[in-house]
């Protein structure tokens, strides 16, 4: 544990930091999975899904959770899969 008052501040601005983040990456995980398994199932809803999946990839690359490089891979192959079939 730290003892410089800076440090202490620190740790809970971290703490509160990497809560964030998880949930943000947890939800971009969770709309590009139930986009997939909508698009495997031949759901009904997939172009509102896809869309979701794409703005859950767009905020987490602005808030720099992710490369851009890698939102913009990532979005080319969920544009691939919905395009298939």
């Amino acid at each position: 544990m730290p003892q410089i008052k800076s440090a202490i501040k620190r740790v809970k601005t971290m703490e509160a930091a990497n809560d964030r983040n998880a949930t943000q990456m947890s939800r971009l995980r969770t709309a590009i999975k139930k986009f997939k398994v909508a698009k495997a199932n031949n759901a009904d809803n997939t172009v509102e899904l896809f869309n979701q999946a794409l703005r859950a990839i767009d905020m987490a690359s602005s808030k720099g959770l992710v490369h851009k490089n890698k939102a913009n891979r990532d979005k080319s192959r969920l544009a691939k899969l919905n395009a298939a079939n």
